[in-house]
């Protein structure tokens, strides 16, 4: 069959999963619309859980209604843009959904974010009103002086745990105290966000967001590591929910647990984490960060049923459940995402698992999900899957996009579908190079399509990092070390190495003549600009760096030189 007949008419769906759908049906509403109808038809079931403290559906949405009245009262209105920047708690999931009742747009961030990282977004993005994690409140308020910073409304997680949890903080012990200090900060000059939450609720007669809405800008770098905001809407977001939902036909509305691990600020934690939830009536358990101990309690209160994660995450937890620390039995699906998952770890969860645990592929202009393993006995493992329901793809020529190449030739991914976001926020010109006419999203990976119509991922074109399910910009790390005084270049690239799968940021750096280099003094200047996950693991020293005729870099070469010596 011809390629353009083959993905037209999308022949890859036969090896979908039994009961999975080819298509969903078209969204036409928004996520608070939902979330009030989650409210009505399952007020008592348990929508949140933080370390054992619940909130139902019913709770949910009244606190969502009120802390989006204290925000109107601020003066946020539809289409204003408001900063979150917090670890996963249930104020961030409910501030989240309180700017979108409101028809505002959130926009996420990092809260391990540094000062110049988060200033660049500010500026792009505009946002007058920021909720914050407290602890990085006094960061926020410093960009004052460069941005409008009008109102910053800080958020002290302990507040959402049970009782008891926040007495033993208090204990006067030194473990006690060092949790605490990891957890929360004074914040003064912020609002506190139990302010903004005593309020009546945001009476019916507001104006409702729509499904074309914009939701959310996702922060996101291309190849020239300066941050683009994606534009996502309503429609986008929940595509994608109801996109992963029939993907697991056998779960059932209002009765699974979702465990939340990857953070809500990144596209894959939102989707997976509390989307997701939504879509499925289903309790999600939050961690403010992935820790095994936490995961092992939470498992005795509340198996999860449902586990998203990137592939270290499951070799860690396989292993718990190996020792006899970790049940996961009542886990009948897990999706991984972010890098590739190997046929060990595989191997590994599934020994111990309920269900299968399968690779999926995306990315934030597509909401993100987009492609997957179907759970059943047809999956590829190393294959990045099939297409989801809904999606149509295309492999071509990475210089032509307009010619489709044959199956198992190499060429770049082109996605189609309801999840495909809108554009670049304020940036047309960078929107006119991975939008194309009619709506098909450039991703910049070169992959291989077989017969059965599975992907696997031959190359990143954009060259992307992609270490412990972040994604780290080469060019955005060689600017900030180029700037330190006697290095002349610099080439950053991710190494794997030896059995793990998780890619190690490493500068390559040349030295201007005379010059002696300092690592202690790199390292300190590469952590006061980046996030930690960003600042280079290890540094080389060469003479020179591999240059084509055109004296570009030629990182593949680099990287394939440093992993022989792995």
């Amino acid at each position: 069959m011809d390629v353009k007949q083959f993905n037209a008419e999308r022949v890859w769906t036969r090896n979908y999963a039994p009961g999975v759908p080819r298509d969903i049906e078209p969204v036409t509403s928004s996520i608070y619309d939902l979330l009030r109808d989650r409210a009505e038809q399952f007020g008592d079931s348990p929508a949140l859980e933080f370390f054992g403290r619940e909130w139902t559906f019913a709770q949910m949405h009244d606190e969502v209604l009120r802390v989006a009245n204290g925000l109107r009262r601020l003066g946020v209105k539809p289409e204003d843009r408001v900063a979150l920047v917090m670890p996963n708690c249930p104020q961030h999931v409910i501030a989240y959904h309180a700017v979108l009742r409101l028809g505002a747009i959130v926009a996420e961030h990092n809260p391990l974010y540094t000062r110049s990282e988060l200033l660049t977004q500010f500026r792009d993005h505009g946002a007058t009103v920021s909720i914050v994690w407290d602890k990085v409140a006094p960061l926020v308020q410093s960009l004052a002086g460069e941005v409008e910073v009008s109102r910053v409304i800080s958020v002290n997680i302990t507040k959402a745990m049970p009782l008891k949890t926040q007495l033993l903080l208090k204990l006067p012990v030194a473990k006690a105290r060092e949790s605490r200090e990891k957890l929360t900060a004074k914040a003064p000059g912020t609002v506190p966000f139990e302010k903004v939450a005593a309020q009546q609720p945001l009476p019916d007669t507001f104006p409702m967001p729509t499904a074309s809405s914009i939701a959310s800008l996702a922060y996101t770098s291309g190849t020239t590591g300066v941050p683009k905001g994606a534009i996502l809407t309503h429609k986008n977001l929940l595509s994608n929910a109801y996109q992963g939902k029939a993907w697991m036909p056998e779960f059932k509305t209002g009765a699974e647990t979702i465990y939340g691990m990857l953070p809500i600020f990144h596209s894959f934690g939102l989707l997976l984490g509390f989307s997701y939830g939504l879509v499925a009536a289903a309790r999600v358990v939050l961690f403010p960060s992935f820790d095994g101990d936490l995961i092992v309690e939470a498992s005795k209160r509340h198996p999860a049923t449902f586990m998203p994660g990137v592939p270290p995450m499951f070799d860690k937890m396989a292993r718990l459940a190996k020792q006899g620390q970790l049940d996961i039995s009542n886990v009948h699906y897990a999706m991984s995402g972010a890098m590739t998952l190997s046929q060990g770890v595989v191997d590994r969860w599934e020994a111990h698992a309920g269900g299968g645990l399968n690779e999926g592929y995306g990315l934030t202009e597509a909401s993100p999900f987009a492609v997957v393993n179907p759970f059943g006995d047809n999956r590829k493992v190393g294959t990045i899957g099939l297409p989801c329901p809904s999606t149509t793809v295309k492999v071509v020529d990475q210089n032509h996009p307009e010619t489709e190449v044959e199956l198992g030739e190499p060429g770049e991914l082109l996605i189609h579908g309801p999840q495909v976001f809108q554009g670049y926020w304020r940036n047309d010109e960078e929107t006119q190079k991975t939008l194309l006419p009619g709506g098909w999203l450039r991703t910049g990976d070169i992959v291989v399509q077989d017969e059965d119509g599975f992907l696997t991922i031959v190359d990143r074109k954009k060259e992307l990092i992609i270490t412990g399910g972040y994604n780290v910009s080469p060019s955005e790390v060689e600017r900030v070390i180029s700037a330190v005084p006697g290095i002349a270049e610099t080439a950053v690239v991710g190494i794997t190495r030896g059995t793990s799968n998780v890619e190690s940021v490493t500068a390559v750096v040349v030295l201007d003549d005379g010059a002696v280099f300092d690592e202690a003094a790199v390292r300190a200047h590469a952590h006061q600009h980046l996030a930690d996950y960003k600042v280079p693991r290890s540094y080389v020293v060469w003479d020179e760096l591999p240059k084509n005729l055109l004296g570009k870099v030629q990182r593949k070469q680099i990287r394939d030189k440093l992993s022989s010596k792995n």
